[in-house]
């Protein structure tokens, strides 16, 4: 417990609030590293892919919903929690132990998250290592590791006299000894002496590779045929994957001081790539079709539920609601900051970064459509398809290809690099948070063995098999589990917890002006209470309805890769009712006593500076808020 002078001394702003955890410097570190940890690759390579094949604008009707009743109640729910208490996401569940099986599986996520995010920083590495050559590598089918298939080859072999691609060989139609009838078939003709191929039916088609297909799959992950065949590291990715872990050490190794500081470039700088790329991207010819498909409403695909469960869920993973992030994040402010506006602001930039994020990209994809003579559809994908095939392929159609690969790269490294540090930064306040005595102190220590381990353990996504491990953690760990702590962090505060506590413990952080003498703020509790539980439910329970298993190269993986993807789904979830029993046998009493113990907040909870603890206690005096028929008393506080 912080002295009284240690409250004084933080009145002067001449040092940290709190002494044993610290606090940011400054606002501007907070708001920049809750911005930077929100806006992320799924800003680029999800959002403009969703919002294209759920209706264009239209889709941005259900957004804007979800932004309001879901995103951002939960968003500023988490603030508030967290500022609050100063604690990272397990120990905050001092304020019902019951539900501190919720904070175990956030950082567990977190954990199983941050291991393959940061092998996906090391892909956007090697790309930009790749990129410093005149001939962007991916341009081109000239590599040992291209096959036949490669598109260029194949327009090289049909641009020969008398020349036809089937299956992978590039042959001589004269040596096919094919009847006329069969040669009809093809739509190929002997006239005035030469062969006459313009109308060449490829039958072969789903066999033709593009140059960045090929050097993604071929040339940069050496994928192996199935998840069976892990095959042996790929040493580049090996040491991109060390040169990312250490750049995340380097970045944490003094906690929030340290990663306060890096955000003023990896926040910002994104935002400066994305704007010059859109002001190339729309002088390019065909830029006009890639954001007409983008944009162009269809106010039909509304109705349809499921654009509808989309706008939920990217909503709810782009804001980085329930990773236990935006706790750790908040837990390192000053008791008075005013979290309404941070998270009013972050919100809604980051939603706003998506929506200019999508306007870059289909400007460029636009013009690649328009150069290669497709409708642009045919060359839109979503995830790693967007940021390192087609992305790319559109980066090398354009003047200076090199440089707009080099600043387009960094821009991954920065974007991933925010989310990977608060991610980890979650992990290892967690674990000091569960002995502060020993372990604050050895902070640095603990963050360099996490980033150790996470190093270690990462090592299986960088075999041959490496982005089938990749994908299938991505899509289960953290799937399921999220919706389920949003869901239940909502119940267990308004409902066991309590509202209005709650709303006291915001009213003495941000004062009456903001809570009490603000209508408005009704709108929040109602959220927190009702609405938003509401639309996590329809959105996971729709989720078990229509569930499928996922996939990758459009092939189910092998039975023992699904075991191992519902088992990092259980160990996300299966704390919640372990804990629950847990903190159930420990307490004494009759049933209905150890429900009361379980659900009442334990007596460390609150804030974590002597002189607010005193206010915080006054204020739930004054109002006299009750749980289970009993005031308040200091015995909480």
């Amino acid at each position: 417990m912080a002295s009284k002078g240690d409250d004084q001394v933080s009145l002067t702003g001449g040092s940290d609030e709190n002494p044993t955890r610290g606090n940011w410097s400054n606002k501007c570190d907070f708001i920049l590293s809750c911005l930077g940890y929100a806006v992320g690759l799924g800003n680029v390579w999800r959002f403009p892919y969703l919002a294209y094949s759920n209706g264009g604008g239209a889709f941005l009707v259900p957004y804007a919903v979800m932004l309001f009743f879901a995103g951002m109640p939960i968003f500023f729910f988490e603030v508030c929690l967290g500022q609050y208490s100063s604690q990272g996401p397990i120990t905050v569940w001092r304020a019902s132990p019951m539900f501190r099986g919720i904070g175990f599986g956030m950082v567990i996520a977190s954990a199983f998250v941050g291991i393959y995010y940061n092998v996906i920083i090391c892909y956007a590495i090697y790309y930009m290592f790749a990129s410093f050559t005149s001939n962007l590598p991916w341009e081109h089918c000239d590599h040992d590791f291209n096959t036949v298939n490669c598109t260029l080859k194949y327009a090289q072999c049909l641009s020969q006299p008398g020349k036809i691609m089937i299956e992978t060989t590039c042959q001589n139609i004269t040596e096919l000894g094919l009847t006329n009838s069969e040669l009809g078939e093809i739509n190929v003709v002997y006239a005035n002496g030469t062969w006459d191929t313009s109308n060449y039916i490829d039958t072969y088609s789903d066999y033709r590779k593009r140059p960045t297909e090929e050097y993604w799959k071929r040339g940069v992950l050496q994928e192996s045929e199935s998840m069976n065949d892990t095959g042996g590291l790929v040493w580049e990715l090996v040491l991109c994957l060390l040169l990312a872990w250490i750049l995340v050490f380097l970045s944490l190794v003094k906690g929030v001081k340290s990663s306060g500081k890096v955000v003023y470039f990896t926040a910002t700088f994104p935002y400066a790539v994305l704007l010059a790329l859109f002001i190339r991207g729309v002088t390019l010819d065909g830029a006009g079709d890639g954001i007409d498909f983008f944009i162009k409403p269809e106010w039909d695909d509304i109705t349809t539920p499921q654009v509808w469960l989309d706008a939920a869920t990217q909503i709810f993973f782009s804001l980085s609601a329930a990773w236990g992030g935006l706790v750790t994040l908040s837990s390192y402010n000053r008791f008075h900051n005013n979290g309404y506006f941070d998270s009013v602001f972050v919100s809604i930039a980051n939603c706003a970064t998506s929506i200019f994020a999508g306007f870059a990209i289909f400007s460029v994809l636009g013009h690649v459509a328009k150069e290669q003579g497709k409708a642009v559809p045919d060359v839109v994908d979503s995830g790693f398809g967007l940021a390192f095939v087609a992305y790319p392929e559109g980066l090398s159609l354009l003047p200076g290809s090199t440089f707009w690969a080099i600043i387009f790269f960094l821009m991954l490294i920065t974007l991933g690099m925010d989310s990977q540090m608060v991610i980890i930064e979650t992990v290892v306040t967690a674990i000091c948070d569960s002995c502060p005595k020993y372990l604050q102190k050895n902070k640095t220590l603990v963050t360099f063995f996490v980033c150790l381990i996470g190093f270690v353990l990462g090592l299986i996504c960088v075999t041959r098999a490496g982005a089938y491990w990749v994908s299938l953690i991505d899509s289960y760990a953290p799937s399921i589990g999220l919706i389920m702590f949003g869901l239940l962090e909502l119940v267990a505060i308004s409902w066991v917890y309590g509202i209005k506590r709650f709303t006291n413990d915001i009213r003495s952080m941000l004062g009456d002006s903001c809570v009490y003498n603000f209508p408005m703020f009704f709108w929040w509790q109602l959220n927190w209470t009702v609405i938003s539980p509401s639309l996590l439910l329809f959105v996971l329970l729709y989720n078990w309805m229509n569930w499928s298993e996922p996939t990758y190269n459009d092939e189910l993986y092998p039975v023992w890769g699904r075991v191992v993807g519902w088992i990092t789904i259980g160990l996300t979830l299966i704390f919640i009712p372990l804990v629950m029993l847990y903190e159930f046998i420990k307490a004494s009493g009759s049933i209905v006593q150890r429900w009361r113990t379980i659900s009442r907040p334990t007596a460390n909870w609150g804030p974590a500076i002597q002189a607010n603890r005193t206010q915080a206690w006054q204020m739930h005096t004054y109002h006299n808020t009750t749980m289970g028929g009993k005031e308040f008393t200091d015995d909480v506080y």
